[in-house]
């Protein structure tokens, strides 16, 4: 039903939101729009409109139209920001320039007070704020939801009632976040929704979509306690590379974290952006690149599940050059068949097997049956061939993969958001390591990783493996055989409309009589295939 009222009001934030844009020359996104309505079309002459201290930005002339959106974005906040953020995972629609200028997003916000800082602290753990820190240290870094102070507890040890003195980060939400993110994206929905009715070639953006993954991410990076489980699980699964010194993620204090605060251990490193620093603290940053990449395919594709936000201010190089990681509020999973799939369409290009990686995206189910193997393999072979022949660092597997998803777009292949957000996190990726080593090898390094996967889940020691799962299934369904027999029978006499009350009926007739144990050997024969 139409509510004027938040029209209005809808409208009214909009329309602010594009004079901001304006002043940025930033509104080219929009030039486009088909034959807009009138109601577009009178926001996009209000948007031009400049108020007497609304002076444009000269310097914009010598910047990019990314560089000037992305600024344009942090200006209007942290809705906006986190917009922009999500932009700039879909390369396929907004353009690869475009995409990678929004990466640089920064999230440099001016801090809130550390009185609000504190009175969020008790009103979230309870108590006064010297029951929790034994001192809280002033705002080190402030982002679009959150900023970050340092700050120093104690606790007693179990075994002498000693006290021991720790540094620890404490992440707290901004007073208000969570209304103004709820004001914004009520309006980002309006607009998305008025788009989606009044320009059907507008359609394919999924603009609706966009905005409800938006608004589900945001929900995750509202309650600190999801990211501290984050933290925790990325922990758990790199186990084995922590323990090898490889690897590193904050503890969590999980007695001083609530939804709104969130603590952990304090970590001292050399930011992976500071390649001087870098190289002055003693670090190898070939092998700091190679590292970098390892680790994000181990998370990847071995345990699919992956920090989704690794850009050089949430990696530090630490003590023997183990790579820490900081800031869990966005994480990526892969279910087993997404990775699967990316595994083997890898292995299919790096062979240059078209038509077995055109087959693998049919069995997906990711393109349309009606659509030609052999044509989508072509278009495959356009994307592959032209790496060939070239040296491995001249290969960039980010956008290998973009151009990738790009085909598939045009053989129906709806979008994968999982397979989007670990396109852009591999783009992130693969920048950082070119930051520490231009010549860096993504393949060669990646290769051993993704080897060890297929061998591990697509080789003849993962078909014995299944094969010894699926017999253990089996062997644990056998006692309850006779039960689906009788279960199956009783079904078939209610089919043939015979008597099934307590009493034993007689056995049926005109070859009946085995058609429960018929029905329970297919389904045993659908198993065992299963598992084969």
């Amino acid at each position: 039903m139409f509510d004027p009222i938040a029209a209005i009001d809808n409208s009214r934030r909009l329309i602010r939101a594009a004079r901001i844009l304006a002043r940025h020359d930033a509104l080219f996104p929009f030039t486009d729009l088909p034959a807009p309505p009138l109601a577009i079309r009178v926001a996009h002459w209000l948007a031009k409109l400049r108020m007497p201290w609304e002076a444009r930005i000269a310097a914009n002339d010598a910047k990019r139209p990314g560089e000037r959106l992305a600024e344009a974005l942090q200006d209007l906040g942290p809705s906006y920001i986190k917009l922009g953020q999500m932009l700039a995972t879909r390369p396929d629609v907004i353009g690869e320039q475009l995409a990678r200028d929004l990466m640089r997003l920064q999230d440099r916000l001016a801090p809130f007070s550390q009185s609000e800082a504190e009175a969020a602290i008790t009103q979230e753990l309870g108590g006064a704020l010297g029951d929790h820190f034994i001192d809280f240290g002033p705002a080190i870094a402030a982002a679009s939801i959150a900023q970050v102070h340092q700050a120093r507890v104690a606790n007693k040890t179990d075994s002498d009632d000693a006290i021991t003195i720790k540094q620890m980060a404490v992440k707290i939400l901004r007073p208000g976040v969570e209304q103004a993110f709820a004001r914004d994206l009520d309006s980002f929905m309006w607009a998305a929704q008025l788009v989606e009715r009044t320009q059907p070639a507008l359609h394919r953006l999924r603009l609706t979509e966009v905005v409800r993954i938006l608004s589900e991410s945001v929900a995750l990076e509202m309650d600190l306690r999801y990211e501290a489980a984050a933290a925790a699980e990325l922990a758990e699964n790199m186990a084995a590379e922590i323990a090898a010194g490889e690897f590193r993620v904050p503890a969590i204090d999980w007695r001083r974290t609530g939804r709104r605060v969130l603590t952990l251990e304090w970590v001292d490193g050399v930011s992976i952006g500071d390649t001087a620093a870098l190289l002055a603290a003693g670090h190898d940053l070939q092998r700091l690149a190679a590292r970098v990449i390892t680790l994000f395919l181990k998370q990847a594709m071995r345990d699919g599940f992956f920090h989704a936000d690794m850009h050089q201010g949430n990696l530090f190089a630490g003590p023997g050059g183990a790579i820490i990681a900081v800031d869990f509020g966005i994480m990526g999973r892969l279910d087993p068949r997404s990775r699967r799939y990316l595994a083997e369409i890898l292995y299919g290009l790096l062979r240059r097997d078209y038509r077995r990686v055109a087959e693998l995206h049919f069995e997906a189910g990711f393109v349309t049956r009606g659509k030609s193997v052999d044509a989508f393999a072509q278009a495959l072979r356009s994307v592959g061939e032209p790496i060939f022949g070239l040296r491995a660092s001249e290969i960039s597997m980010s956008r290998l993969l973009a151009q990738l998803f790009r085909v598939t777009e045009t053989f129906s292949m709806r979008t994968q958001p999982q397979l989007l957000l670990l396109q852009k996190t591999m783009v992130v990726v693969e920048g950082v390591a070119r930051g520490l080593n231009p010549d860096v090898d993504f393949w060669e390094v990646s290769e051993p990783v993704i080897a060890d996967w297929i061998a591990q889940h697509l080789g003849p020691e993962a078909r014995l493996m299944e094969a010894a799962e699926g017999a253990a299934a089996l062997a644990r369904a056998l006692p309850n055989l006779p039960h689906l027999i009788e279960r199956a029978e009783r079904a078939a006499s209610r089919f043939y409309g015979e008597d099934t009350g307590d009493e034993p009926s007689p056995p049926p007739q005109n070859g009946r009589a085995g058609l429960g144990w018929w029905v329970a050997g297919v389904a045993i024969l659908v198993l065992v295939l299963s598992w084969l």
